[in-house]
């Protein structure tokens, strides 16, 4: 068993599984962990497909529903540290997180010290692709607001490519988190903050999906843009 797993939740992703699965085989230092909500288009079937050809190193949870990603990521921590996993990733199956960076993250937690690496858009280096400005300017500014209201300094505080110690996931009181979009990846950061883990950015070119359609939705904004006040008074 690799001492790394990569947590992708799924829903819908029959375009990208196997492109992803083997992309992240081929790095050979990986273990994956899929979370799927009850895809309709066939993605848990595909995932069994591969299991068959990398046992041991794809592993499938199923859920009855469209949960939400926060919950389809506490599930995979939870699994993960029960496993006995030392690095515990997050990343998205649509190639907008580029599986050849996990290397990257994975350094800067295994041999810089860090508790947590996040693969940032917006420090020295980082890049978007194939957005349309609006949605570029809304994601930075949406990142000002969040470290106003928070008062933290990461620079891509809703980013969802990570690496985690383990350490650091036993630790949160992952009970008390309950968002299921952005706020999930924020409150997150926000958590390893108030408990003075060591956090690196680490610059990434972010790509917007090429297959597939986007999870996002006006109710995921607004739960990120009203939550940061409540993430204040948390108990994490």
């Amino acid at each position: 068993m690799s001492r790394s797993v990569v947590i992708i939740p799924t829903y819908n992703e029959i375009e990208n599984i196997e492109r992803m699965s083997r992309a992240v085989m081929e790095l050979g230092q990986f273990d994956v962990l899929y979370v799927d909500d009850a895809s309709p288009d066939g993605t848990a079937q595909k995932i069994k497909e591969l299991q068959e050809e990398f046992p041991d190193r794809i592993f499938l949870e199923e859920r009855e529903g469209k949960l939400g990603l926060g919950t389809a990521y506490i599930h995979g921590f939870r699994w993960a540290i029960k496993n006995g996993y030392d690095y515990i990733f997050e990343m998205d199956c649509d190639f907008s997180h580029n599986p050849k960076d996990l290397p990257r993250l994975l350094e800067a937690c295994d041999k810089e010290g860090f508790d947590v690496s996040i693969g940032s858009r917006y420090v020295k280096g980082g890049k978007v692709k194939n957005w349309p400005l609006n949605r570029i300017l809304m994601s930075y500014f949406a990142s000002v607001y969040v470290r106003i209201i928070l008062w933290i300094g990461i620079k891509d505080t809703t980013a969802g490519f990570k690496c985690y110690k383990r350490k650091v996931l036993e630790t949160i009181n992952l009970d008390a988190i309950t968002f299921k979009g952005y706020a999930f990846q924020i409150c997150l950061k926000y958590a390893a903050i108030k408990h003075d883990f060591k956090i690196k950015e680490v610059p990434i070119t972010f790509i917007d999906r090429v297959y597939g359609e986007s999870k996002m939705s006006t109710g995921i904004f607004k739960e990120a843009f009203f939550g940061v006040w409540k993430m204040r008074w948390m108990k994490l």
